[in-house]
């Protein structure tokens, strides 16, 4: 290598904290702890403290370290290049400690010096400013039983509200809450709206905060914007010390094009495919992660595993899976390159994507791995070994549109879309899904999820009651995005959040109750979450009353669990006897109604227990006669009618003289 006659100055040590394995691992693409060796390490060298550096930059004619302890001066502290052209710059500088600001120079062959901020670094300066800080976080963990108790998200209710937490309440309407301060509110407010879990929108530091955290550039850092990494820790802990699961967006599909950070990293193409037409997303202007190179497929998954394992998260929601899995995503023709075998597979990611699910539930197997994938592929979230890709969970996009599409029509032609709503149980069972109202569902001009609801103030509310009525019934995991809990009436904006005022008014305070008590159900009755991936748990009762636009359907739980019976009336009409055909004999009590007046509703109740009657109907033995609400859910909880017990006469016992 040419840079081998480079020495460093006195002040750098040769050091390393690679072993032989490890450059074998990492050469593999099979070094998934790379964090603990790769970046900066506060350590002790014969008795003199100081920070490790390790950078993959293989291309580059020389690495140093530039800092505020040199001066920013390019060559003073120069690294090593490792003997064994791995690639790997490395070596011990004392006196650099905790809190100090660094980036490396590198210069390329085209004589260039680029000052890039750490890939692996732990924290970063507060955006604009872009460089690396040396970290070495000291937290004390509260979570032991937590994680000791954790179970797979999917064996229980799971339902999700989805946070971007610079905007979930803004302090005086323009500055974001600390972590330390969500810790204590945000939980505070998910445990009293019966969410189990939060998503947060990507934390992995950014430099433009209008991108939402999905332009990372610092996958290893908590944004700064908001704390420390210790104060990060603090708030993932309070979320356990609830009972409260904690998922992160994860965004391995793309990478901006910022100068400091991964691009054209050693002055090549190095984590980034050099052909833009595979290397460039037209959609958002930023770059693809070359996962055909093993060393950026194991940077990529042990950044996963780094956020299970150093954050103590529960779960990973993938980003924009379908643009990583078609080689076409969002080409025309020209613009793409087919795969070795001339389709539009991309068979590096799916390789990749698979390999991370993998070693995700190897290494925490009650973790979740969730993916936002918008197409038909098939086993998204079937196990690698039969084939899939091994999530454990996929967001149903189909539902989603389908639902909204259908809820945003006048209820007078609803009648001629019914199978619209009904379609998703036709593949329901295909894969295990999440239902998501997510955030994208009310930005870039599409509004809010109530101005998206026809008709009259009422019926807007009665329709985005039905709409979340409809998502806790139907089969699969919920999420909800912020905000929408309390019916927002304007479109999504990071700059000033979420109208909380909104709630000192009956109409919206109603959604909110609703909500909490549609959490309160789903938790609470087993049949509505048990089977909520297998055919078992579903029976339909009547999809096809067009006339007046009503569907009926069971959801079962396991054995000797009570079914319960969903009953949605997409129209304003009140329905005074509806008959609908029921699975067992017995009584029937109402357990939720969205009219209910403590959702601002009508008050169109059953309050009393509705006993069957021997008539047969939907192709059922027994019958019930139910009041159905105007825009309004209903679900009742069988109470199958107990046999009588036989009780054989005693026998007289005649005493023998």
């Amino acid at each position: 290598m040419e840079n081998l006659n480079i020495l460093p100055t006195s002040k750098v040590q040769s050091h390393s904290l690679f072993t032989d394995f490890d450059i074998h691992l990492f050469r593999e693409g099979k070094h998934f702890h790379g964090f603990n060796k790769f970046g900066s390490h506060i350590i002790e060298k014969e008795g003199e403290k100081g920070v490790y550096f390790a950078v993959w930059a293989p291309n580059a004619v020389s690495v140093s370290v530039i800092c505020n302890e040199n001066s920013w001066r390019t060559g003073d502290y120069a690294l090593y290049p490792r003997w064994d052209n791995s690639g790997i710059w490395e070596g011990f500088i004392s006196g650099m400690k905790h809190g100090d600001l660094y980036k490396y120079a590198i210069t390329t062959h085209q004589g260039n010096v680029l000052e890039k901020a750490d890939p692996y670094a732990r924290f970063c300066e507060i955006p604009p400013k872009t460089s690396s800080i040396v970290w070495d976080a000291k937290y004390t963990w509260k979570d032991s039983k937590w994680l000791k108790n954790r179970k797979k998200p999917e064996e229980g209710a799971m339902s999700v509200y989805e946070v971007h937490l610079g905007s979930w309440k803004k302090d005086n309407y323009f500055t974001s809450l600390t972590y330390r301060e969500l810790g204590d509110q945000l939980v505070k407010y998910v445990v009293e709206m019966g969410f189990t879990h939060v998503e947060f929108m990507p934390v992995m530091e950014h430099p433009y905060f209008p991108s939402w955290g999905y332009q990372v550039t610092g996958y290893f850092a908590p944004s700064s914007r908001f704390g420390t990494p210790e104060d990060f820790k603090y708030m993932i802990d309070k979320f356990h010390e609830a009972g409260i699961g904690v998922l992160v967006d994860w965004v391995p599909s793309h990478f901006p094009e910022d100068a400091f950070a991964l691009a054209k990293f050693d002055g090549t193409c190095l984590y980034e495919h050099e052909d833009p037409r595979k290397g460039f997303h037209p959609d958002w202007k930023s770059l693809i992660f070359n996962t055909a190179r093993n060393e950026v497929k194991g940077f990529l998954i042990s950044n996963a595993l780094f956020w299970l394992e150093e954050y103590h998260i529960d779960g990973i929601r993938v980003d924009a899976v379908a643009s990583m899995l078609y080689l076409d995503y969002s080409r025309e023709d020209g613009e793409w390159i087919p795969n070795e075998f001339g389709g539009n597979e991309n068979t590096e990611n799916i390789q990749f994507l698979r390999e991370l699910n993998e070693q995700v539930f190897h290494h925490f197997p009650t973790a979740s791995s969730i993916a936002e994938e918008s197409t038909a592929w098939s086993g998204v979230s079937q196990p690698t070994y039969l084939g899939g890709l091994g999530f454990s969970q996929k967001w149903m996009m189909g539902w989603m549109h389908d639902t909204l599409d259908f809820f945003g029509k006048d209820p007078i032609y609803r009648k001629y879309h019914l199978n619209d709503i009904s379609f998703s149980m036709v593949y329901a069972f295909t894969e295990n899904f999440m239902l998501p109202l997510s955030h994208d569902e009310v930005v870039h001009g599409k509004g809010s999820l109530i101005s998206r609801m026809p008709g009259d103030e009422w019926q807007k509310f009665a329709n985005l009651r039905l709409l979340y009525s409809y998502m806790f019934a139907h089969v699969g995991t919920k999420l909800l995005f912020m905000g929408s809990e309390i019916g927002q009436t304007s479109e999504w904006s990071i700059s000033s959040g979420i109208e909380w005022w909104l709630t000192k008014y009956e109409l919206h305070s109603g959604v909110q109750n609703l909500v909490k008590d549609l959490n309160k159900v789903y938790k609470e009755q087993p049949a509505l979450f048990e089977q909520q991936f297998s055919p078992g748990g579903f029976e339909w009762i009547s999809h096809d009353d067009s006339t007046n636009s009503i569907i009926a359907f069971v959801r079962k739980g396991n054995e000797g669990t009570s079914p319960i019976i969903v009953i949605l009336n997409f129209t304003p009409v009140v329905q005074e006897n509806y008959e609908i055909g029921v699975p067992l004999k017995g009584g029937y009590k109402e357990i939720f109604n969205s009219d209910s007046e403590n959702y601002s509703g009508s008050n169109v109740l059953n309050a009393r227990i509705i006993k069957s009657k021997s008539t047969p109907k939907h192709g059922k033995e027994n019958s019930i006669t139910v009041k159905l609400p105007p825009l309004g859910c209903t679900m009742l909880v069988a109470r199958p009618e107990k046999k009588k017990k036989v009780v054989a006469p005693k026998k007289k016992v005649v005493k023998k003289k």
